[in-house]
């Protein structure tokens, strides 16, 4: 045995400087760099040190050392990676989108997912919040892409959303025996039935609780986009949440819904349609985020109300009656003084397109800057993720992004992403 460990113990000595060497220190030349968006503060001509994953110091000028790798970025501007707050990548809407519902396993969506996952990866979105999936699948691609299998973004996954008997988040719109199959455990009724589907879903995995506080515009049922959990159930929702560790965010159109969840308690709000003055001194006095994917609303009506609209009557009539608010809903929030983490609900639109945000959070008051801050450090926190993402000061993880020109001047050079590097590794060189 003694035998046995003594040459154990020489080989681990002879490997372990060969494995070292396949991990060299990175050294980025960042011609411009925004290493931390909380400041807006753009440094020039530093290098980023990167070593095991992690920015571990930033120098100034061009350093090198031997044996190290370089990355020359010094004719680009640099920033940490982006941070999509509300992404569905197990699927994309478009004219076959119900029958995928009943004809995709598990295992199809998690491919699909990982097919999505990359392009986001390439798009520059190193962290993503996917907030509605199937369980199995979304909590495997997860686990794929942290153990460096499958390209992807670094995910937090509420896996199935919480949801009332037949409304948003429920399996509406077909045979009733195919919905009985379809319909997920995460479907409740009642104040205890909604802490179990609460537990149920931290059992399987859940890193946050996405609950559906209102009807929304893509369930296939005329039930509207107003409030749809009783208070009672709510404030289970958010009490059994808290108890075991989790934040609660919360898909929510109509002012009722949107009101009523943040009385509950609730962290943050996805959509915020109809949020009006009482929810905007809500959100302020909870601290809570909101996350307003004005693309989603761009992209629904569009389809809505152009010449190949491929949604139901049902979902058309939502499309047509939130899509065009939302930009006016942000541009009041962000008046009123509410906290705005970038979130595109991608997945409604286009996987990779993720970067059209910046433009219309612009569009809906903020300035190029803040919109940037939307997607970096208040996304991290949103997300309580700011030790690891949302800036590249020494110990954040090696989430690097690089575009041509100056986006604090034009946001639309976001959409053109030349560089991604996440957790140290390169995947657009």
């Amino acid at each position: 045995m003694k035998q046995l460990l003594a040459g154990a113990l020489a080989a681990a000595l002879l490997v372990a400087p060969a494995a070292a060497q396949t991990n060299p220190t990175t050294f980025v030349h960042a011609g411009r760099v925004l290493v931390d968006p909380a400041t807006g503060k753009v440094e020039t001509q530093k290098t980023l040190v990167v070593q095991n994953g992690k920015v571990v110091r930033i120098a100034d000028g061009f350093l090198t050392e031997p044996g190290g790798k370089v990355v020359d970025l010094k004719s680009a501007f640099v920033l940490p990676g982006f941070i999509d707050s509300h992404v569905h990548l197990t699927g994309e809407q478009n004219p076959n989108s119900r029958l995928e519902e009943v004809t995709q396993s598990s295992a199809e969506q998690a491919m699909v997912a990982a097919r999505y996952a990359k392009k986001t990866l390439l798009a520059g979105f190193t962290t993503v919040a996917d907030l509605g999936a199937d369980d199995d699948a979304i909590f495997a691609l997860r686990k794929a892409i942290s153990l460096g299998d499958v390209p992807g973004p670094r995910i937090v996954a509420s896996g199935s959303a919480i949801s009332i008997h037949g409304g948003h988040g429920d399996v509406n719109g077909f045979r009733e025996d195919v919905m009985h199959v379809l319909r997920p455990g995460s479907v409740c009724s009642g104040a205890a039935d909604c802490s179990r589907a609460v537990r149920e879903q931290v059992w399987k995995g859940a890193d946050v609780i996405k609950i559906t506080a209102t009807g929304g515009v893509l369930s296939n049922t005329a039930a509207g986009l107003a409030q749809q959990f009783s208070e009672d159930e709510l404030k289970a929702i958010v009490e059994s949440a808290h108890r075991m560790g989790r934040r609660v965010t919360a898909h929510a159109h109509g002012g009722d819904g949107i009101n009523s969840f943040l009385k509950a308690g609730g962290d943050s709000i996805e959509h915020g349609t109809f949020l009006d003055a009482e929810g905007i001194a809500l959100m302020k006095k909870n601290g809570a985020y909101l996350v307003p994917t004005l693309m989603a609303g761009d992209f629904v009506y569009r389809v809505a109300s152009g010449p190949n609209n491929f949604l139901t009557p049902a979902q058309s009539a939502k499309a047509l009656e939130a899509g065009p608010r939302m930009l006016d809903m942000a541009r009041r929030a962000h008046a009123g003084g509410v906290k705005i983490a970038f979130g595109t609900d991608t997945g409604v639109s286009a996987h990779g397109d993720n970067a059209g945000e910046f433009a219309l959070l612009v569009k809906a008051g903020l300035t190029p800057l803040e919109a940037i801050q939307a997607a970096t450090v208040n996304a991290a926190d949103h997300l309580q993720l700011s030790s690891v993402a949302g800036a590249l000061t020494p110990g954040h993880a090696a989430d690097i992004v690089a575009v041509d020109g100056d986006p604090l001047k034009d946001v639309t050079v976001l959409t053109k992403v030349r560089f991604v590097m996440k957790d140290g590794v390169v995947h657009k060189p």
